[in-house]
């Protein structure tokens, strides 16, 4: 990663052994660390700092890692950020409410190294990024497409009548870049399926 710009990574986990090594091997990874104990302290450092990406516990006192995502999605300046989960459990539950809310990967801890989880967030940055678009979904054919998609023609979710985003993930780690889009509720993760 040294040829290009450093990427900044956020870990929050409220066991200090387990944060400090994982800080310790991302900044081996030369990465810029930035560390927090528990979800309240995490979405303070998110929002002054902006890192590239976060990577948190789930159960941690005072703000728990699924509360302090669905804070960050509230925002649009900490929305887009991508964030991995490291679970101690690994739980089906956990894993589907994850998906539900736009997390980008779901590590069980005592099944990855720390070497494959700096890979897999390193694998992040490679696949391309991920930006979340605000619309008129009034202007040009916005409203012959939520007729064709047969959805609200307010694009409001299905779940919770909060508007939708457009998700665009775009990949131009090849010759010729492509994306792809979906639409999401920034409130509740739900996608037009």
């Amino acid at each position: 990663m040294s040829d290009e710009i450093k990427k900044s990574l956020l870990i929050i986990d409220d066991d200090d052994f387990t944060r400090d090594m994982y800080a310790d091997v991302f900044r081996g990874a030369d990465f810029t660390i930035y560390e927090a104990r528990d979800g309240i302290e995490g979405l303070d450092i998110a929002t002054q700092k902006l890192p590239d990406a976060i990577f948190t516990g789930i159960v941690m006192p005072r703000m728990d890692g699924f509360t302090l995502i669905e804070t960050l999605k509230k925002h649009t300046n900490t929305a887009s950020i991508p964030i991995v989960i490291s679970s101690h459990l690994g739980r089906e539950e956990d894993k589907k409410r994850a998906e539900l809310l736009g997390v980008r990967e779901f590590i069980v801890r005592d099944t990855t190294t720390p070497r494959e989880v700096v890979t897999i967030v390193s694998n992040l940055f490679a696949k391309g990024a991920e930006y979340a678009l605000q619309f008129d979904p009034y202007a040009l054919d916005a409203q012959r497409m939520a007729q064709q998609l047969r959805i609200n023609s307010h694009f409001q979710c299905m779940e919770c009548g909060e508007k939708m985003l457009i998700k665009v993930r775009v990949d131009d780690s090849k010759e010729n870049p492509w994306f792809r889009m979906k639409f999401v509720c920034p409130k509740c993760g739900w996608q037009l399926p």
